[in-house]
């Protein structure tokens, strides 16, 4: 069975190869999206194995997933650390030639503000996805969040930088996504991104930007699932 990015059975060895990771005790960072839903549906079988862990969900989605399968939560604020975070990539930069070996693109489910105060939280971030998230230079669009009002003066900035950003729009209403937050997003097309760690740079400085999708020297690891296992991508 296909999904959108790649088959249930590649996501499903990531994530639950991700859980793996999890130790008895352990403060879990908890990601958004189908390939880290595996993870956190793996999870929820090993505590009711008995394994005992704290999550922080970054999404309402993957909370509504985590109470679902009976997984404690809590917040950033009320734990001395985060001893490992899961979460996936809309790509992956998988050329070890290239300077932006390991980056990430992500935000595809608007939640990368709060995926990135997590996984940079984190002791150690793990990453899974399947191959269809692999790519030589990181080419996709880039999500950035935006204060509402500043929506406008963030696009001519991001024009000025050489991309083309475009509001993204909700399916099923009228009107832009908004995000936990509150906020919108500004999909970026920047085309191939040689220097990921450069854009990052420029893009946290804009005034009105709350967080950008470029996630630069965060992962430890990555895990590909593949029809026939697993895949393991070092950093």
């Amino acid at each position: 069975m296909k999904t959108a990015g790649g088959s249930d059975a590649a996501k499903r060895r990531a994530g639950e190869r991700a859980a793996q990771d999890v130790t008895d005790g352990a403060v879990v960072g908890l990601g958004t999206g189908s390939t880290t839903a595996y993870a956190i549906e793996a999870l929820g079988r090993a505590v009711d194995d008995g394994l005992e862990i704290r999550g922080i969900p970054t999404s309402f989605q993957s909370r509504q997933l985590a109470l679902e399968v009976g997984i404690e939560l809590t917040t950033l604020d009320a734990v001395d650390g985060v001893d490992l975070a899961i979460d996936g990539a809309d790509q992956v930069a998988d050329d070890p030639d290239t300077t932006g070996y390991g980056a990430l693109i992500k935000g595809g489910g608007a939640a990368h503000t709060r995926e990135k105060l997590v996984d940079a939280a984190a002791d150690r971030f793990v990453v899974v996805a399947d191959p269809s998230k692999l790519a030589g230079t990181l080419e996709r669009s880039v999500p950035i969040e935006v204060i509402p009002d500043a929506h406008t003066v963030v696009a001519d900035r991001l024009r000025e930088l050489g991309g083309e950003p475009t509001l993204r729009e909700a399916e099923g209403k009228d009107g832009p996504v908004v995000t936990d937050n509150g906020n919108l997003v500004l999909d970026c097309a920047f085309g191939p991104i040689d220097d990921p760690d450069s854009l990052a740079t420029r893009l946290a400085r804009l005034p009105g930007v709350v967080e950008h999708g470029l996630f630069v020297d965060l992962a430890d690891v990555t895990y590909v699932g593949t029809d026939d296992g697993v895949e393991t991508r070092e950093y």
